[in-house]
């Protein structure tokens, strides 16, 4: 496919700007601006995606995502080859004062958490390895309240790790009752409780499901060519098709989460009833094609 995929990129992020400003006004539990970060690969067969060479194997692309936690929707993404680590990720983010970002361990670099931190946002990461601390306040264990077990103040140790993040940081381990296991993470936000903390880093889950839902529903594993082109814009049409959901979700009013009027659509390709009766049995306003009309000015 010889087409410029830069049109449909252009045309996916003026979706998610629409369907973050639909979603904006959605309710959360906790008042602030939260991201979640992460990345996910697709496996290619490397005979035919030569041009995304991965390992003496096999062929791969990444995505690379950050997602709104409250709309649910994919605010910035980039593809990439397979090889491209995480962490260096972390340098394309246009890091927002006051708002906080949630890692999962792959991101643990030191260095590039303090430059968020000098940036006034926050970040929550989970451990990775046993790096060395010294506990500045807090070193009591405590009672086990809502699943906290510590809740410390500490410097890293060591002159790397130290370096890299000269600042004092904050240390939560969590047990996770219904996992039956113990989670520890490092935070440079002291104002938020201990708990919620932990159910942040529960929300990053909402990344790990779109990149699910978008592998699975709108068949990004399958791809209509062969070309480095075709597999962009591919990936592109997907993201303008779940923000073009969410923005229906929202017109509607349905009260569901994306990933599940996403499974009643992709359910419901022959119905021919109109949305709004799909999903919850009312007859909506109705064009002269008798099909529901959505305003989709910004």
């Amino acid at each position: 496919m010889l087409r410029e995929p830069r049109i449909f990129e252009e045309f996916a992020f003026y979706m998610v700007s629409l369907a973050q400003q639909r979603r904006i006004t959605k309710e959360f539990e906790l008042h602030g601006r939260f991201y979640a970060i992460d990345s996910t690969t697709i496996d290619l067969c490397m005979s035919v995606f030569r041009w995304a060479f991965f390992r003496s194997t096999k062929s791969g692309i990444k995505i690379h995502t950050q997602i709104d936690i409250i709309t649910e929707i994919p605010v910035f993404y980039r593809i990439t080859n397979a090889k491209v680590s995480d962490y260096k990720a972390m340098d394309w983010i246009g890091y927002e004062s006051n708002a906080c970002y949630i890692f999962d361990r792959g991101y643990f670099d030191l260095a590039r958490l303090f430059t968020i931190h000098l940036c006034g946002a926050f970040f929550v990461i989970r451990e990775k390895g046993k790096p060395e601390f010294e506990v500045v306040d807090g070193e009591d264990m405590l009672d086990g309240e809502d699943g906290v077990l510590l809740d410390q103040t500490v410097r890293f140790a060591g002159k790397r790790n130290a370096g890299n993040y000269p600042s004092e940081l904050r240390r939560i381990v969590y047990y996770a009752a219904d996992l039956g296991r113990s989670f520890v993470y490092y935070t440079n936000n002291f104002y938020l409780a201990a708990k919620d903390i932990a159910l942040l880093y529960r929300y990053r889950w909402q990344v790990e499901l779109f990149f699910k839902w978008i592998k699975q529903y709108l068949r990004v594993k399958r791809f209509w060519g062969d070309s480095e082109n075709a597999v962009r814009i591919q990936i592109h049409v997907a993201i303008i098709t779940y923000c073009l959901v969410a923005v229906i979700e929202h017109d509607l009013k349905l009260g569901r989460p994306v990933f599940e009027v996403m499974r009643i659509l992709g359910s419901s390709l022959l119905v021919k009833d109109d949305l709004l009766e799909l999903f919850t049995g009312r007859q909506g306003n109705t064009g002269e094609s008798g099909q529901l009309e959505l305003n989709f000015n910004c």
